[in-house]
């Protein structure tokens, strides 16, 4: 392997594409450095679930294109760039896109994912593929300790017992352990908040319809979007816009984004003037007897030092009844969506050993123990396999969402004139990445501490849909008031 004297480790985007411009580094030294770091740390973590064969010839290809100085080199910053997708987000060649199962193994997608082709096109490498919670961990109730395909269990890098935080773990596992520069995750409701949190690394939830769903495995279409967990805006930039493979919400939500993009919103003071609130309930207020509320409080005092203002102990008029209708309602609307959605996906491939759901139910039967049936069952695929399209349960539960919505965050920020709500993102608050989902509405993830175990916790900083660029100052001032992250150490 060449060696280069640039350190990589904690390096970002902008760093080593100077770095390249200086000949201190070439990408495929980087893409080395990156499949040693595999090679070494995955056995432990297991957080890669495959590596693209072809990764050090699009390093050299991409190195070529830099030295003749050819047009996508001298404009793009994923330029040379490796960057690891979740195991749900399709990639055509050499690579599976399983959804952290045996069941797809072997399958063959018809194209590149939307915002993998617009990746590509951005003369970014695909690096390889992230584990995941088997099915985006929607084959059981939620367990974010659930297998993924040949790997079977994952661990988190700061404390190997501690909570993943979501299906999204490989992707912020990846990035935190420097095993790849940028990653991709997707989110039906936490996948990418809760594991940038719980692994210490940056994740922004995109507003539902802002990048493609096209050529993912699917949950839901009214929820699922596509994120990233570190550099995020770079890749942001890269992955927002229309497809034709999910027209109506690209093409919907193209009216967000911005001219000139959402790098420009990386604002060192981007939090002077804004208006930030707190809701005094309780599954979004930040703990105020635990081990965790001195760091909070230092946050407020820098959120404040930083031009903003604080409006605390906000309340959502009749939350408790509409947070009580929300997690039924979802899962009512999931399991309906998931059927339908699942079943067009797989009758799109052009090679798979399942077309159905009831097709992937009947091999998690049929090889249980690879499965571990007896261990997790499959309870919510039954769920789900017993629905029949939306009907007026659905459209009740519909309903609810929607109420829970436009009367709950909605009505809280308009009232208030806010440019965002702040939560703790922390093992025992979380609810806010529900919220959040149910409307279609961004979040960002930024570091914020670590509690007496060594276990990383988060802030997140959300808004209504279009507020990626308030969110994006906000978040970029608060990490670099702060700089809380740091590497793990492999705790114990």
């Amino acid at each position: 392997m060449s060696r280069t004297e640039f350190p990589i480790k904690e390096a970002s985007v902008h760093e080593i594409q100077i770095a390249f411009q200086q000949n201190k580094l070439t990408s495929r030294q980087l893409v080395e450095f990156y499949l040693t770091q595999i090679e070494s740390l995955n056995p432990l973590l297991r957080s890669v679930i495959e590596v693209n064969p072809e990764a050090l010839f699009l390093a050299e290809e991409a190195d070529r294109e830099r030295n003749t100085k050819s047009p996508i080199s001298q404009s793009s910053l994923l330029h040379g760039i490796p960057i690891l997708l979740k195991d749900n987000i399709a990639t055509k060649g050499k690579l599976n896109t399983t959804a952290g199962s045996d069941a797809l193994l072997g399958s063959v997608v018809a194209r590149d994912a939307g915002v993998v082709a617009k990746l590509r096109k951005a003369g970014a490498i695909v690096l390889g593929k992230a584990s995941m919670t088997e099915w985006a961990a929607f084959r059981i109730k939620l367990n974010s300790k659930l297998f993924t395909f040949g790997l079977k269990t994952y661990r988190n890098p700061y404390v190997k017992s501690a909570d993943l935080g979501g299906s999204s773990t490989g992707s912020a596992v990846s990035v935190a352990t420097n095993m790849v520069t940028l990653s991709l995750g997707t989110e039906t409701f936490g996948s990418i908040l809760c594991p940038s949190s719980f692994n210490s690394v940056v994740g922004i939830k995109p507003t539902v319809g802002l990048t493609s769903r096209g050529g993912v495995v699917p949950i839901s279409p009214r929820q699922d979007t596509i994120g990233t967990v570190s550099d995020a805006v770079y890749v942001l930039d890269a992955i927002v816009g229309f497809d034709p493979y999910d027209a109506v919400a690209t093409r919907k939500a193209s009216k967000y984004i911005p001219h000139g993009g959402y790098v420009q919103f990386l604002k060192a003071d981007g939090l002077r003037g804004k208006r930030l609130g707190m809701t005094s309930y309780s599954f979004f207020s930040f703990p105020n007897d635990s081990e965790n509320s001195h760091a909070f409080e230092l946050h407020f005092n820098t959120l404040r030092q930083r031009g903003a203002t604080l409006l605390q102990g906000l309340d959502i008029p009749n939350f408790d009844a509409i947070i009580n209708s929300v997690f039924n309602a979802q899962h009512i609307m999931l399991r309906a969506e998931f059927k339908l959605s699942l079943n067009a996906y797989l009758k799109e491939l052009l090679t798979s050993p399942v077309r159905s759901l009831a097709d992937a139910i009947a091999f998690n039967k049929k090889f249980s123990v690879l499965e571990k049936i007896d261990e997790y069952g499959q309870d919510l695929f039954l769920k789900a396999q017993k629905t029949n399209g939306i009907g007026e349960l659905e459209k009740k539960a519909l309903g609810n969402l929607t109420n829970a919505s436009e009367n709950g965050l909605q009505k809280l920020m308009k009232d208030n004139m806010l440019d965002a709500l702040v939560t703790p993102l922390t093992y025992d608050f979380r609810h806010v990445s529900r919220v959040l989902a149910i409307g279609g509405f961004p979040g960002i993830s930024v570091p914020a501490g670590y509690d007496h175990d060594g276990r990383p916790f988060g802030i997140c900083f959300g808004g209504l849909k279009g507020f990626e660029p308030k969110l994006i100052e906000i978040a970029y001032s608060f990490e670099q008031a702060t700089k809380i992250r740091k590497p793990p150490s492999f705790g114990s």
